[in-house]
């Protein structure tokens, strides 16, 4: 079980896996230092993460997202969400940031 923060951000283009998504997909990125030590001769397209499932659990509920992004900033433990995703645990996109858990499921 992982602890940390969760806020939200908007997609748009290319994630760091090599895909694309909707604010309306349950998507997350990972902090960078625990994405990072999975990304093969710097590729992050082949990151082991890539599509890995999590529950994250926050204030107001739970979801499962799938890793698709990699979070520049943040701490071990922190999660960057879908805006459909990041409502599920927070309630509104307003609260912007919210403490959460998460494991890999």
């Amino acid at each position: 079980m992982f602890h940390g923060q969760a806020t939200y951000y908007h997609l748009s283009g290319v994630t760091a896996c090599g895909t694309t998504h909707s604010d309306q997909d349950f998507v997350c990125a990972l902090n960078s230092q625990q994405f990072d030590t999975h990304t093969p001769h710097g590729n992050p397209n082949n990151n082991a993460l890539c599509g890995r499932k999590v529950s994250v659990t926050g204030p107001s509920g739970t979801v499962t997202v799938r890793i698709v992004d990699r979070l520049p900033s943040g701490g071990y433990g922190d999660l960057d969400l879908s805006p459909a995703a990041f409502v599920q645990i927070a309630g509104s996109l307003e609260v912007g940031r919210v403490n959460i858990e998460w494991e890999f499921v």
